[in-house]
């Protein structure tokens, strides 16, 4: 290897990309758009990873008069241009010009050193955006959230939470359905039940969805009442004062209900719905027909979009606005007083026509590249369906959908009664607490440990399961992590300052190795939008350390500071993970 300055800094694959893009730059110094190509050795007896550039550069290079013979030559000159680091041990050549690096062992306690001083902060990824915008949850008003909502607000926390560990900022956006034609209905009843609107409150009203029900019940068989309600949609919408209360009071006990549901799983949301974007609405189509992007088609205002055998409807043939039109305003906004780079949409995939139409709409409009690699961009994270153990929707036997808060005090409770059944000395607030991390951390853990593109079964007895990759059993690793450095007696923050960590065993270089690529697997999960990798880092990292703790002994052994630091570093890494994925980490089980 070449002479030079060790690199530092970004994941670990990001590491090893730079030193070869310095070798890249000195054996090709004419072909400047090379990229490293780093990828994990899919071998580890070949080496931890690899690059895979010579045989795409001799694609390149040969017929146009190059040194070089073939790809393996070019492999061998990337190998040998390598500067100079502290990180690598040694580089191989393997088959048409791989170039397998092995790191070093010094190097990997090293940084598990540093980081165990200076905080997981310093593993974190580094991204080409600061500010983003994540939309998720978005209940209807007047409706219960119930388990399709489930999938959406967890998979859109764990998002927000991995984009705010790579310090960017995002705004977490709760687009909630509170405008439209259906509040005519509830505003009339509401009057009905309480003349004037007075004494309408959640006590009064009780369970909202029966109200709902009630009121489309009568307004599909009451003519009079739907004319007295379509009249209400009117003074609504201009801003009649004892309209926009009941409006605000509806909206208000709907918002108390979601409450209840955050707040057990812990989410964190600021709400602009429907109506917020609404005063938009008239400005952005008029944007958009400036363009010459809007058409008239039997009535209605509509934008065709290549490849599409129906438009895009922005204006209903009754001159009412709908989704699309609330969308594109929504969009505008977010780039232009938002100032968003990034914008993610957690819907189911059902809705994923909608939103290519209205992506395509916007690029249309020049409000977004072409390209969709570069800023501003959107993505659609669509998922599918939860379902019962007998294959279809998820429901309860009445065929309702399933409430959300009923189904998670359901999982807090199994659990709780599960640790009381262990006979463990529990306080009161000791099973309360417990109860709760691991009742709802394995309803999350359940859901994003699957590709958010498939259905997934939902079951309490697989999710509950203390046994295979389950929240339950993640969260009983971390605990037996932390009953091992409590059993040592040591003051482990003493022991990061004056320790020092060596990966001598095979085991402890595996699981050091597993540790210090958590950066890479958090920017591929956050890159891809896909949380289950981050869920599958995770186990495999518990079973890296059961290895390690089955074959090394940690207390009263030799080595023991060094492993003390090791099993430390494993539940740093664990805890940021679990912190990711939305997941309370228990100390005891």
């Amino acid at each position: 290897m070449a002479d030079g300055q060790d690199i530092v800094g970004g994941s670990l694959k990001q590491q090893i990309a730079r030193l070869f893009e310095e070798s890249l730059r000195v054996t090709v110094p004419e072909e400047t758009d090379v990229a490293p190509a780093i990828a994990p050795c899919q071998n580890a007896n070949f080496g931890d990873y690899q690059c895979n550039n010579a045989m795409g550069l001799w694609s390149k290079l040969k017929g146009k008069g190059t040194q070089f013979r073939g790809p393996q030559p070019i492999g061998k000159a990337i190998m040998d241009n390598l500067p100079q680091s502290e990180m690598i041990e040694s580089c191989s050549i393997a088959g048409p010009g791989f170039v397998n690096v092995v790191l070093s062992r010094k190097w990997i306690a090293k940084s598990i050193q540093k980081m165990l001083v200076d905080g997981i902060e310093i593993w974190a990824p580094r991204l080409p955006v600061k500010r983003a915008v994540v939309d998720f949850s978005s209940p209807n008003i007047a409706k219960e959230m119930h388990v399709g909502h489930l999938r959406s607000t967890i998979i859109g926390d764990t998002l927000a939470r991995m984009l705010e560990f790579s310090n960017v900022k995002v705004l977490r956006r709760n687009h909630v359905g509170d405008w439209g034609t259906q509040f005519g209905m509830l505003i009339e009843y509401l009057f009905e039940l309480f003349p004037g609107g007075e004494g309408a409150n959640e006590q009064a009203i009780g369970d909202l969805q029966a109200f709902y029900k009630a009121s489309k019940q009568k307004f599909d068989e009451d003519p009079a009442f739907k004319e007295r309600a379509q009249k209400a949609v009117v003074s609504l919408q201009a801003g009649e004062e004892k309209y926009r209360k009941a409006w605000t009071d509806i909206c208000e006990i709907s918002r108390n209900e979601f409450e209840r549901v955050y707040q057990r799983l812990g989410i964190q949301l600021e709400e602009k719905g429907e109506s917020f974007y609404n005063p938009y609405i008239p400005g952005v189509l008029e944007l958009l027909s400036k363009k010459g992007l809007i058409e008239e088609s039997k009535g209605a205002q509509v934008i065709f979009i290549e490849g599409k055998n129906i438009p895009l409807i922005v204006v209903k043939s009754d001159g009412g606005y709908n989704y699309a039109s609330t969308d594109l305003a929504a969009l505008w906004y977010r780039l232009n007083e938002e100032k968003a780079e990034w914008i993610i949409y957690v819907t189911d995939v059902g809705q994923r026509d909608h939103f290519d139409m209205f992506f395509t709409a916007a690029k249309r409009a020049g409000w977004l590249p072409s390209d969709d690699n570069q800023y501003p961009k959107v993505n659609h994270v669509g998922f599918g369906l939860v379902l019962g153990e007998d294959g279809k929707r998820f429901r309860t036997r009445s065929t309702e959908t399933v409430k959300l808060v009923d189904l998670l005090d359901e999982a807090r409770n199994k659990c709780r009664a599960a640790l009381v059944e262990r006979g463990r000395d529990w306080t009161e607030e000791e099973l309360d607490q417990t109860s709760e991390a691991v009742g709802y951390g394995a309803v999350k853990y359940a859901d994003l440990k699957n590709n958010r593109t498939t259905n997934y079964t939902f079951s309490f007895e697989q999710m509950l399961s203390d046994k295979g990759n389950t929240a339950v059993y993640l969260l009983y690793a971390h605990a037996r992590i932390a009953s091992i450095i409590q059993r040592s007696g040591k003051d482990i923050e003493q022991l990061k300052r004056t320790g020092t960590l060596n990966l001598a065993h095979t085991d402890e270089r595996t699981l050091g190795l597993h540790l210090l690529q958590f950066a890479e697997i958090v920017e591929e999960s956050i890159t891809n939008l896909l949380p289950n990798v981050l869920c599958e880092y995770l186990y495999n990292l518990s079973e890296d350390f059961t290895r390690f703790y089955t074959n090394c002994q940690v207390v009263g052994s030799e080595e023991e500071t060094s492993r003390l630091l090791l099993c430390e570093a494993t539940a740093i890494v664990m805890r940021q993970a679990f912190y990711l994925l939305g997941i309370t980490p228990v100390y005891k089980l």
